[in-house]
């Protein structure tokens, strides 16, 4: 596809004039354009309930000056369109003066082709795949009440344009196929699900073992959820599993550890540089560069190369999330954190693939290092304070564990603490990271990303749980 400047249909030259017209004179800002296409289906109850299809494409300027920023946005790629956007932006340079911060470096990295994965398998193909999904689960045991198959992909070209005409473009292909279920016996039902996906064509994920496996999964969690009982409440230790259970080093840390946060202190990680925040062994980091993981990209949305930014090294913070203007702020470098949701936002520090390294422990040892607790290996919704760094988490599958063995299924099970506190509680690392099966999301200020967690095994001492049992 060609350069979505052209869709201005003027010369370059005149649009890098008009940017500098509009930016020169303040500290940094960008042209940011682009184009997507994104599909959606819906197989529930044994039918097709959605289908969408949409395409759209726009861009956004943006002026920054200190800690103030102007933005113009508009889904018109004309050149009127880009004057008026250009007159709103000069603002933020009124009574401002400096040097334009320097361009990032270049990479001749590129994750991704250009193949769009909408087109293949085509419409007609996907739904006749959903249709086997759901008759195959349908058919595996007579407790299933309700069936729910979706896919959805999504192809994104984006060019960031900056002074000096040094202009960037990244292909951003992204596909997520997931399973869930409903079991009931009697009056008592309970749910199940499992999703894959990644930065892939469809060809490379809806393979018959891969769907089936999800299949498998959400049965399994649905029968085991049949089963459980109330989990208990107090302070017990706890074992979290490998992969998807990294959702809450993201959200009780990961978000603490952004750079917009820290430069204005409302990070309970605030002002702790070069200081222990975790317990020893702990190593978090932040990983844009992984290729084909849900939040890896090629570079960020301001044009700087995505990285491997070690955040928590042996225990020690060592490092932020940044995106430009914080960065510039707080004294720092960018780190390829700059993410947007689309043309109609403002970039801001994001995470992108962020996980705890292994440590020494195989798994086992770990749970049998418990002498009562619980082992978490999935979680649902959570909340967290930025500020205080208190969270609550909900497990949608947990065990107890007695005498180092793993026992019955739990359900309503809660886990409560604070992250900074949190991470001093980890006792043992499992030799076992893994990352998850690409199918998350994280939201921030209103803006929903794709991203990646991870972590191994990990043991967390007494921390507070709850629960409706005994």
């Amino acid at each position: 596809m060609k350069s979505l400047l052209d869709q201005f249909d003027v010369d370059a030259r005149k649009i890098g004039h008009m940017l500098e017209d509009a930016v020169g004179g303040a500290e940094d800002g960008e042209l940011y354009l682009e184009y997507s296409e994104s599909e959606g289906l819906v197989f529930d109850n044994g039918r097709l309930k959605t289908g969408t299809f949409n395409t759209g494409q726009g861009f956004g300027l943006r002026s920054v000056a200190g800690e103030v920023s102007a933005y113009a946005h508009s889904g018109d790629l004309s050149l009127k369109g880009l004057e008026r956007a250009c007159d709103a932006v000069k603002t933020v340079r009124s009574g401002k003066g400096g040097s334009y911060a320097v361009f990032p470096p270049g990479t001749n990295r590129k994750l991704y082709g250009e193949e769009n994965p909408i087109g293949s398998p085509s419409f007609e193909e996907k739904v006749k795949l959903l249709e086997t999904i759901d008759a195959h689960a349908r058919n595996l045991d007579d407790r299933i009440r309700q069936v729910t198959v979706s896919l959805a992909a999504n192809w994104q070209i984006v060019e960031i344009l900056r002074l000096g005409g040094e202009l960037v473009r990244d292909i951003r292909p992204l596909v997520r196929a997931s399973v869930a279920i409903v079991a009931g016996d009697g009056d008592r039902q309970e749910t199940g699900s499992h999703g894959f996906g990644g930065r892939a064509g469809f060809e490379d994920f809806l393979t018959e073992d891969k769907w089936q496996y999800a299949v498998d999964e959400a049965l399994r969690q649905a029968l085991v959820n049949l089963e459980a009982v109330p989990a208990p409440a107090g302070t017990l230790d706890v074992v979290l599993g490998a992969g998807w259970p990294g959702v809450m080093l993201h959200e009780a840390v990961g978000h603490g550890l952004e750079g917009d946060f820290n430069r204005k202190k409302t990070s309970a990680f605030a002002e702790l540089m070069g200081k222990q925040v975790a317990s020893k062994g702990v190593t978090v980091v932040d990983n844009g560069t992984i290729e084909g993981r849900r939040g890896s990209l090629s570079v960020d949305d301001e044009g700087t190369p995505t990285n491997e930014t070690v955040l928590i090294e042996d225990g020690i913070l060592v490092g932020y999330m940044q995106d430009r203007q914080n960065a510039r702020l707080m004294g720092m470098k960018p780190t390829g954190n700059g993410r947007r949701q689309s043309y109609a936002h403002q970039p801001m520090p994001r995470m992108t693939n962020t996980y705890m390294q292994s440590g020494e422990h195989d798994p086992e040892e770990v749970i049998a290092s418990v002498k009562n607790g619980i082992y978490a290996t999935s979680f649902g919704g959570g909340q967290v304070d930025i500020t205080s760094g208190k969270f609550v988490f909900d497990c949608t599958e947990a065990y107890e564990i007695k005498d180092g063995k793993v026992g019955a299924p739990l359900k309503g099970a809660n886990l409560i603490g604070n992250g900074p506190e949190a991470m001093q509680r980890i006792a043992m690392i499992g030799n076992d990271m893994k990352l998850d099966t690409g199918v998350g999301s994280c939201g921030k200020n209103g803006q929903t990303l794709p991203v990646g967690v991870g972590q191994p095994t990990v043991r967390m001492n007494q921390m507070t749980v709850g629960g409706t049992g005994a």
